[in-house]
C-alpha cells in the first residue's frame, strides 16, 4: 500500500524479481488475467501491463508485493504437477497414495487370532494380496477415520472490530505519515494536526475507509492535502518554519525540497520518498501520468540545482540517491504522534459536540417557527398613510371671548333659575 520514507530498497526483491517475459509467462501459466493481479497487489491492470511489457518496474512496496506474488505462481507448478494439467496432478496424486501406505500383509485383519496360528503352508499371504485391488481405498478409510474424530476443531480466530482495525492502521502508518507532512512542510505542529485530522476524517468515515482497496493512501491523500493547504500561511502558529536540522545535508536537502512548489514537492515525495510508480503518483496527485512526469524531471532538476552530491549523479540514479537522503535526514524535533486511543476518542468527542450544537439549533429554528406561526396576523392589515400638512385653509372660526361684564350676566342667567316673565322683566335693584 504504501512505503515508509526510512524503508530502505530491498536488494533481495531487486534480485528475484524475474525478468518482464518470464512475468508474463508466469501470469499466463496460471490463468490469471491482468485485472486479477492487479487487485492481489493492490494497483491497477495498465500498470500489470506495463510490467509485463518492461516499460516500467514495480518500485518500493509495490515491488515486493509482486515479487512475493510471482513467487507463489512459479512454486505453483512444482507442488501440484504441471500448470497446464491440473487433472494430471490430481491423477499421479490418487495413484501415488496406494503405494505411501504401509505393506498390507503387515495390517491385522478381521480375524485376528486366527491369522495369527496359521498353518506356515497355507498361503496366507494370497488373501490379502488378492483383495488388495478392492478393499484397498475402503481400508484407507478405515483406518484414517479414527484419527479424524478426535481432532479438535480449529480455534476461531476473533474478528477485530473497527476499533482495533483503526489501531492497527493508525500504528502502520501515523509515524510514516508524521515525517512524510514534516518533509512536505518543515513544521512539527502542523505535520501532527494534519495526519490527526486525516486520521479523524478516517475514523468518521471507517465503513468507506475499511473497504478501500488502498487505506494508508486514502489518510495519505487527506493528509497531504492538508498539510499543502494555502491557507496555513494566514495562521499565526504555522508562519514560521522550525528550527533547521543539525546536520548541514539535512538542512541543505530540507531548504532544497521546501523551494519547491507543492505539486512538484509532493511528485518527488511520493515517487521517490514513498516509492509509489509513476501511474500511482499521478492518479494521487489527480494529475496524468506525462504531467507526473515533467513534474518530477523538473523537481530533480531544482533539487540538483541545490544539492551538490545530486548534480553529480546521473538522471537514472537520482531517484535511489534521493530515497537515501530522505531516509538519512533525521529531524531537529520529536515527530512522535498521540496514541491511537486519544486522536480516536478526539474525533468521537468533537462528532458529539458538532451532533449537539445541531440538535440545538434546529431546536431554536423549530421554535422560533412555531411562535411566529402563532403571533403573525390571518388577514391583510392596510398601513396607515402618513399625515400631510394642509395649507390654505381659514382658521377656525367661532364666539368671541367673553367679556368681564358679560361674564357676570351669564352667571347671573345660570343662578336664576326662574322662568317666565318675570325673568325677563326689569327689577329697580
Amino acid at each position: 500500500m504504501t512505503r515508509s520514507v526510512e524503508t530502505t530498497s530491498s536488494e533481495d526483491s531487486e534480485l528475484s524479481l524475474p525478468a518482464p517475459k518470464e512475468r508474463r509467462r508466469l501470469r499466463e501459466a496460471a490463468e490469471l488475467t491482468h485485472d486479477e493481479v492487479a487487485a492481489a497487489v493492490g494497483v491497477t491492470a495498465a500498470t500489470v501491463r506495463s510490467w509485463e511489457s518492461g516499460r516500467t518496474d514495480p518500485r518500493g512496496r509495490k515491488r515486493e508485493l509482486y515479487t512475493q506474488f510471482l513467487a507463489r505462481l512459479s512454486a505453483r507448478p512444482q507442488d501440484g504437477g504441471p500448470a497446464g494439467a491440473p487433472g494430471e496432478a490430481k491423477t499421479a496424486r490418487a495413484a501415488e497414495e496406494p503405494a505411501a501406505d504401509p505393506p498390507v500383509p503387515d495390517r491385522p485383519t478381521p480375524d485376528g487370532p486366527t491369522s495369527d496360528t496359521q498353518a506356515p503352508d497355507r498361503p496366507a499371504p494370497d488373501r490379502p494380496t488378492s483383495d488388495a485391488p478392492t478393499s484397498d481405498a475402503p481400508t484407507s478409510d478405515a483406518r484414517t477415520e479414527p484419527e479424524r474424530l478426535p481432532a479438535e476443531p480449529p480455534a476461531r480466530v476473533p474478528v477485530p472490530g473497527p476499533a482495533e482495525a483503526f489501531d492497527g492502521l493508525y500504528a502502520l502508518a501515523a509515524r510514516d505519515l508524521t515525517r512524510q507532512a514534516y518533509l512536505l512542510t518543515g513544521r512539527r505542529a502542523l505535520a501532527l494536526e494534519a495526519v490527526e485530522k486525516a486520521f479523524v476524517q478516517a475514523w468518521d468515515r471507517w465503513p468507506e475507509v475499511a473497504t478501500d482497496p488502498d487505506p494508508v493512501g486514502w489518510v495519505r491523500a487527506i493528509a497531504y492535502e492538508y498539510a499543502l493547504s494555502p491557507w496555513h500561511r494566514f495562521r499565526r502558529a504555522h508562519r514560521h518554519l522550525d528550527k533547521p536540522p543539525a546536520e548541514p545535508a539535512d538542512r541543505i536537502l530540507l531548504d532544497a525540497l521546501l523551494s519547491l512548489s507543492p505539486a512538484n514537492r509532493r511528485t518527488v515525495l511520493l515517487y521517490d520518498g514513498v516509492g509509489l510508480d509513476l501511474p500511482d503518483t499521478a492518479a494521487e496527485t489527480e494529475a496524468t501520468t506525462p504531467t507526473a512526469g515533467h513534474r518530477l524531471v523538473h523537481a530533480h532538476a531544482d533539487l540538483a540545482d541545490r544539492i551538490p552530491e545530486l548534480a553529480d549523479v546521473p538522471l537514472e540514479k537520482q531517484s535511489a540517491l534521493l530515497r537515501d537522503l530522505f531516509t538519512a535526514l533525521r529531524p531537529p524535533v520529536d515527530l512522535e504522534p498521540r496514541p491511537a486511543a486519544v486522536v480516536r476518542g478526539g474525533g468521537e468527542r468533537r462528532t458529539r459536540l458538532w451532533t449537539r450544537a445541531t440538535l440545538s439549533l434546529t431546536a431554536m429554528i423549530a421554535v422560533s417557527t412555531s411562535y411566529t406561526l402563532m403571533t403573525a396576523p390571518t388577514r391583510y392589515e392596510p398601513p396607515l398613510a402618513p399625515g400631510e400638512s394642509v395649507s390654505g385653509v381659514p382658521p377656525l372660526a367661532g364666539p368671541q371671548q367673553l367679556t368681564e361684564r358679560g361674564k357676570q350676566l351669564h352667571d347671573k342667567l345660570r343662578a336664576d333659575p326662574q322662568a317666565g316673565p318675570a325673568r325677563i322683566a326689569p327689577r329697580i335693584e
